[in-house]
């Protein structure tokens, strides 16, 4: 880690009037929740095009029942780490105006963040597929039918084949038009139209990653590394503290 940038992104958060952090997979990879697009990623050993399509949930609901309450299963053995606490603890102290994620897990919640788009909705709320009547997880691990109208009970995530979540969606582009500072964290800026919205911000742009991404040349400061480690040193910085 660079410490010259980590000073520098520090001054920039404490001074920055709205500030918007933009979270991906990578940004819970430590709290053991497999990403997609990594080498040992979900989409290195399953197909998404078998699992996550509305033609998967229509036609191969086996399929999908397994694959999503594998998932389910992840959650239970998962915690937030603190990088999800310290994004908590800097939108209380009001250096953070919002999160917008491409997560599904609800980390930023359990951690006590407020402000939390979901782009592509939450693996923690079951409804029917056929009546969107609610359900609870439980009924979707047992494979039950929906009790209005034996209905397939399904994650309210974003499939493959379906739109993003339209009021979400206008809220992120707002809270981002809106800052003059964005920080990515753990996103491959490769799922569309999610990669987008770092551009939609006249101000300074951040990336933080384990790796560079074909967009890294786009923003402001690059920090490559685990998003917990970076995220500690910010603070760190910020609090006054020497960085080794």
């Amino acid at each position: 880690m660079e410490l010259h940038k980590i000073e520098l992104v520090a001054d920039w958060l404490k001074n920055a009037h709205r500030t918007v952090i933009l979270t991906g997979a990578g940004m819970s990879t430590e709290s053991g929740i497999p990403d997609f697009r990594s080498r040992e990623g979900w989409w290195k050993k399953i197909d998404p095009m078998t699992v996550s399509t509305v033609e998967a949930l229509e036609n191969e609901y086996e399929l999908f029942h397994g694959f999503y309450s594998l998932r389910l299963a992840d959650l239970k053995t998962c915690q937030p780490h603190n990088g999800h606490k310290l994004l908590a603890e800097w939108e209380e102290k009001g250096l953070i105006n919002g999160i917008i994620t491409q997560n599904v897990d609800g980390f930023h919640q359990q951690a006590g963040s407020k402000t939390v788009h979901e782009l592509h909705g939450s693996l923690r709320s079951i409804f029917c597929s056929t009546c969107g009547h609610t359900a609870d997880e439980e009924a979707f691990l047992n494979q039950e039918s929906c009790s209005e109208c034996q209905g397939h009970l399904r994650p309210d995530i974003v499939l493959f084949g379906e739109m993003l979540p339209q009021e979400v969606w206008g809220k992120a582009i707002r809270l981002i038009e809106e800052s003059d500072l964005l920080i990515v964290i753990g996103s491959s800026l490769q799922v569309s139209p999610a990669n987008e919205l770092p551009f939609l911000t006249d101000g300074k742009k951040v990336i933080i990653n384990n790796e560079a991404t074909l967009l890294h040349d786009q923003f402001d400061m690059k920090l490559e590394g685990k998003a917990g480690d970076v995220l500690e040193a910010i603070d760190k910085k910020m609090k006054g503290g020497e960085l080794s």
